[in-house]
């Protein structure tokens, strides 16, 4: 396994983890609508600040171009996994409303572009694109996958 992908997989470990205790800190279900009740501030900070913490550490991590893209990958996945968890182990009543995927939808893409948010600032600020002056041409210091 070489360098790229044992950065990639600690990367999106870390981001996973990251993600997680966030969700457990916060205590919140975003899976789990109640109507204008479920907004609140604990909720706004679950969906755009932890998934941009995460996207920023999985970034900075991975340090190479293409951490905007695995900065993606966290929230898909806690949020996925919460859902599957919420559907089949906790059962809330009416499934369409409260597990409504019409809901569940757009709050995982709101926090999947949250992610990639942080993903593209900590790439930016992890050095990936800085480039050194080599005479007449510039070459990227960082930041090529092969």
């Amino acid at each position: 396994m070489n360098r790229n992908r044992k950065m990639g997989a600690a990367a999106l470990l870390a981001g996973i983890v990251l993600n997680f205790l966030g969700d457990m800190l916060l205590g919140v279900k975003i899976e789990i609508f109640s109507g204008i009740a479920t907004f609140t501030f604990p909720w706004m900070m679950d969906i755009f600040l932890v998934p941009f913490a995460s996207g920023f550490a999985v970034a900075k991590i991975y340090g190479l171009k293409g951490g905007k893209y695995l900065a993606c990958i966290p929230p898909l996945v806690v949020r996925s996994a919460s859902y599957l968890h919420l559907h089949y182990f906790h059962p809330h009543g009416d499934f369409f409303y409260q597990l409504n995927l019409y809901y569940w939808g757009p709050c995982l893409i709101l926090a999947v572009e949250s992610a990639n948010f942080g993903g593209i600032i900590g790439e930016v600020l992890a050095g990936a694109y800085a480039a050194r002056n080599t005479g007449n041409s510039h070459e990227l210091i960082k930041g090529e996958l092969s």
